[in-house]
């Protein structure tokens, strides 16, 4: 025996479809929103009216930065102009994940000659690493820089 589709049925099935679309996008939205934070800086109007004269002083010390991932160590080399390994006066840095920040930690880098060098092991994709470094004289340098950990091998 077959039931005759009425009108209300058809509104009930509609309203049964957008309602679990609209409980899954809401609960996705949350879950985005509560788990990453998407500040770089607490007041962007006030970061940005010292923005040109940060980035002048910055481009002015022609630093380059590289992070890697080597073993159960980050290693992070600041070279000037000419590739030389730069000792500063100062570093600060944090190292997370770009999502989130129940990750981060701030590693205690020690200058080996040629690198920062800080005992930290990181599991497998991407990483960032937000240092501050200031040289001798007080300028300060910002960067975040990438670090990719690959996925290791355990085949054999």
């Amino acid at each position: 025996m077959t039931r005759e589709l009425k009108g209300w049925h058809v509104a009930a099935m509609f309203g049964a479809g957008f309602s679990i679309i609209i409980a899954a996008n809401l609960t996705l939205a949350f879950n985005a929103v509560s788990t990453f934070p998407g500040l770089e800086v607490k007041n962007s109007y006030v970061a940005s009216q010292h923005f040109d004269r940060d980035r002048a002083v910055q481009q002015a010390l022609g630093w380059s930065v590289l992070a890697t991932a080597r073993g159960d160590e980050v290693v992070l080399s600041i070279t000037d102009s000419a590739g030389q390994p730069v000792e500063v006066g100062e570093l600060r840095a944090t190292v997370g994940r770009a999502t989130h920040v129940r990750d981060d930690t701030t590693p205690a880098f020690v200058f080996d000659g040629r690198s920062y060098v800080a005992p930290l092991t990181l599991g497998p994709g991407n990483w960032n690493l937000r240092m501050v470094a200031m040289d001798s004289e007080g300028s300060q340098f910002r960067q975040r820089v990438i670090l990719h950990v690959p996925e290791t091998d355990t085949s054999g």
